[in-house]
């Protein structure tokens, strides 16, 4: 399985080189960038062979793998590889018959742990895969999911989920929203979560000495770091009890929050609760968490639909936000 994972990574990482036509990459320059990939995937030294990267271009040459138009440049006494075709890549074509038993074994495997405690994840998995596979036989496609495909960082989860695993102090280079000016951050980090169609990273940052969250499509880069890691102490199952989203300012306590509810609302957040202490008395909505830029951007989200009633604070900064909403005339 091991050696399947590297080809994969292999393949995909040739496939970046042998699409960019603004740079020649001679055997040299694919050998140190693949070995470069592998060891930002394994967070430890990891190199390829010259023979392997030829092994490689010869299957992605062939009917059994992608059959792609790599082609070699004389440039002197040396050659560069690119494809012919400007339009190429790997990953617009359909999967190999390799890759689809690969994806059947794994369909096999989840399909026995899919009513396991803990596990309930499964079904939405085995439905995503199945919908590829039936899209790479060109079958007619019956299911799509919310998924945003030019999402940036996603590349990212990977890596940061081993330097979590492996208790790895990171610098990370950052350009909040708010800013245009980089950062580095000096963060151990901890969990990875989604939320709103976006990640998220939740560290200690070692330079204010409390915890950070870190939008990944924000991350420019990520560095190993010569500082100790700072052991985890936060139990995150209970971190989010109290919040909607993931800014949680530990300073803060929960308040009561109710707001009323139109009556075409009801069923929907009656049957998609928005937080764990939802309760719905008659057409009020109560809720026991922080106030944050989540909860604020969730009640704005359902306009005229809802209407803070408590507490004081929260309806003055809807008030105050509703006010700065500026309509073209």
């Amino acid at each position: 399985m091991a050696t399947n994972k590297n080809a994969q990574i292999r393949y995909k990482a040739l496939d970046k080189c042998f699409s960019n036509f603004y740079k020649a990459f001679y055997i040299d320059d694919l050998i140190k960038y693949c070995s470069d990939v592998l060891t930002e995937y394994y967070v430890k030294e990891t190199t390829v062979s010259r023979r392997q990267i030829f092994d490689d271009i010869e299957f992605m040459r062939s009917e059994a793998g992608f059959d792609a138009p790599i082609e070699s440049y004389k440039d002197g006494k040396k050659a560069f590889y690119r494809y012919s075709d400007s339009e190429f890549s790997i990953l617009k074509s359909p999967l190999n018959p390799s890759e689809l038993d690969s994806l059947n074994e794994a369909m096999e495997t989840l399909s026995r742990i899919n009513n396991l405690p803990g596990f309930d994840w499964v079904n939405t998995m085995q439905a995503k895969l199945n919908s590829g596979i039936n899209q790479s036989q060109n079958q007619r496609q019956i299911i799509s999911f919310e998924d945003n495909e030019f999402l940036k960082g996603i590349e990212l989860l990977n890596p940061l989920y081993h330097h979590i695993a492996n208790t790895q102090t990171l610098d990370i280079k950052y350009c909040g929203f708010r800013s245009s000016k980089e950062n580095i951050f000096n963060i151990s980090p901890y969990y990875l979560k989604q939320y709103n169609s976006r990640w998220f990273l939740f560290g200690y940052n070692h330079q204010i000495n409390k915890i950070q969250n870190l939008a990944l499509d924000r991350i420019v880069d990520i560095q190993l770091s010569k500082t100790s890691f700072k052991i985890c102490e936060i139990d995150f199952r209970e971190y989010f009890e109290d919040i909607i989203g993931v800014s949680n300012d530990e300073s803060k306590q929960t308040v009561d929050v109710k707001i009323e509810l139109s009556e075409n609302i009801i069923p929907y957040i009656s049957s998609k609760p928005i937080h764990g202490s939802q309760k719905i008395k008659e057409n009020i909505l109560h809720l026991q968490v922080k106030l944050n830029y989540e909860l604020e951007a969730l009640i704005l989200s359902y306009g005229e639909n809802m209407s803070v009633l408590e507490p004081k604070e929260l309806i003055l900064i809807i008030k105050d936000r509703v006010n700065k909403i500026k309509i073209a005339n």
